[in-house]
This record gives C-alpha cells, structure tokens and sequence, in this order.
C-alpha cells in the first residue's frame, strides 16, 4: 500500500455582499479537492488508520456510522483502491432503494451490516465488538468516523498545509483570525487544535466548529476527550458553534435549504445540507449579525462534504 501522501490543497475565496459590508474575508481551503473519492477530511483521519492496517497485516477493516456517513464513504473507496475488505455496521435499518452514500458503498464491495439504534450505541463496548467477531469473523477496527488517535495524528497534517501554501505566503498577515469547520465527531478540530498547537506562529487562529448535531455540550466534551492525553505545545483558542444544526445530523430547515440554493447562484464551491452547508450559512450568519470585527479572515475547511 502506498502512503497517502499530500502537498496542497487549493485555496478560494468566496465573494458575498455580506462579507464586503462587513469587510471580512472568507477563503476556503478545499480538502475536497485533494483525492476524487477519498478526500476532505477523511483522507487526513484514514491516512494513518490506513497504514496501521497494513503494518498489522489485515485484509479486512470494520467501522460504524450512519446512513449518510462520509466515513463511510471513503473507507469503501479506499478499500477498494488498497484491496481491503471493508464492513460498515450501519446504524438502524437499510432502507431500500438505498440513498447515494450506501449505494456507492455497496458499489465499492463494502459489506453493510445494519443494526438496531440500541446495539448501535453499544459500538465501544467490548462485548458488542467480540460479538460482531462472532458474527463477521476477523476484522480491524476503525472506529465511527474513524476519529481515535491515529485521525489526530493525520489532521494534525492539514495545520502543515496551511502554513505552507501559497496563499498565506501571499497574505499581508502571517495567519487567518479564524480557521472553521464541521464537526460530526469532534476529532478533525482536536487534530487542528493539536497542529496549531506545535506551529512556531507566534499568533495562533481561534478554531470555530460548527456542529452538525443536536445536542447542546456534547461535541465540546467530545474534543475535550480526543486532546486528553495530548501534549498541547501552545494555547489555541477554540469554540464550538452549536446554533447552526438546523435540526440536527443530516436535518434541514427552510432556511439552509434556501441558503443552498442562494449560495450555488454566487460560487462554484460545493456544499451539501449535511457538513458544509452548515458551515457557510452559520459564518455568513454570524458575519451579517457583527461577530466579526472589520477586518477579519476567516478560513473554512471544506471537509468534503456527501452527495445527496
């Protein structure tokens, strides 16, 4: 297996009355650009993953998620493009015909495995896991959305590839003022918040998450719980936004939808309602509303995003 190996990702800006009344600038680091299938952020908490497995000499990886599931979706293709079995046990039942994620799963040779919302949340129990042995024979576990240690150690490497492009070294300022993103898990921002944390800058972006879940605290405690343990080398200010959910993971409202739909008439930028869609409509949100003082630079992280 050859290591996943990245240099850049391109970087653009988005151009939206609000942002030039406010006189803030947004520019968009596009990890969804970087691989065709196994890209965003994923490519980044696979990498590592990916390579573990190849050292420990498995053929067949198992990982958790839900019907709409990027995770999901880039472990398939990179299982097919490494010739590694791979298994997804699927939260609730598959319904059929299946939506465009599980289809492209399947397409890819992934076997789909539903189980009940209960078992489900028994994913980090040891004997929920023994069982699926029982069930599915040997397999390496990943674990939902392939956030553990080895997905920090690969996000730390996104950090790299801002400091290092072209568009920073253009920059009148050393560093954006903010640097966001989704968050489904939490462990995309703890590897940012780890990366910044090493970098010789001596002004360091606050890192704003943007939740893609309901449920008030929850993905905080969740980066709390991907950093313990971590030697942060420098203090890096960060925050989760839990106001732009709109309902929840892989919901929508009126006004995301027609957000959308506004958005794709001034960028060529993709977004979807599930992960980036909520980022763009909560900064410009916040931007029209005046958190962001004259002079701001934002930059998002389009983590990839799903088809829908």
């Amino acid at each position: 297996m050859e290591d996943l190996k990245l240099d850049k990702a391109p970087i653009q800006s988005v151009h939206h009355q609000i942002l030039t009344e406010a006189d803030v600038s947004l520019d968009v680091l596009r990890l969804d650009l970087i691989h065709p299938l196994i890209h965003g952020s994923k490519w980044f908490k696979l990498k590592h993953n990916l390579l573990q497995v190849q050292k420990s000499g498995a053929t067949r990886v198992l990982s958790f998620g839900g019907a709409w599931s990027n995770h999901i979706l880039a472990l398939a293709a990179a299982g097919k493009y490494y010739g590694l079995e791979t298994i997804a046990v699927i939260r609730g039942e598959l319904v059929e015909p299946l939506n465009s994620v599980l289809s492209f799963a399947k397409e890819q040779g992934m076997q789909l495995y539903p189980v009940s919302r209960e078992d489900y949340r028994r994913k980090s129990e040891a004997e929920f896991i023994d069982e699926l042995h029982d069930e599915l024979g040997e397999f390496y576990l990943i674990p939902e959305g392939g956030s553990n240690a080895l997905a920090l150690k690969g996000c730390e490497e996104i950090c790299d590839l801002i400091f290092k492009s072209e568009w920073l070294k253009e920059s009148s300022s050393l560093t954006p003022n903010f640097v966001a993103l989704a968050c489904g898990t939490g462990a995309t921002m703890a590897g940012l918040i780890s990366g910044f944390s090493k970098s010789r800058n001596s002004i360091l972006p606050e890192v704003l998450g943007f939740s893609v879940l309901k449920g008030e605290g929850y993905l905080s405690s969740e980066v709390t719980r991907h950093l313990d343990g971590v030697s942060l080398e420098g203090s890096v200010p960060w925050r989760m936004i839990e106001d732009y959910h709109c309902g929840g993971y892989a919901k929508s409202n009126e006004k995301l939808r027609s957000f959308l739909q506004a958005f794709s008439s001034i960028s060529d930028i993709p977004i979807e309602p599930v992960y980036t869609g909520k980022v763009f409509f909560g900064l410009l949100e916040m931007v029209k509303s005046g958190e962001f003082k004259s002079g701001s630079r934002i930059l998002a992280l389009h983590t990839g995003g799903i088809p829908r």
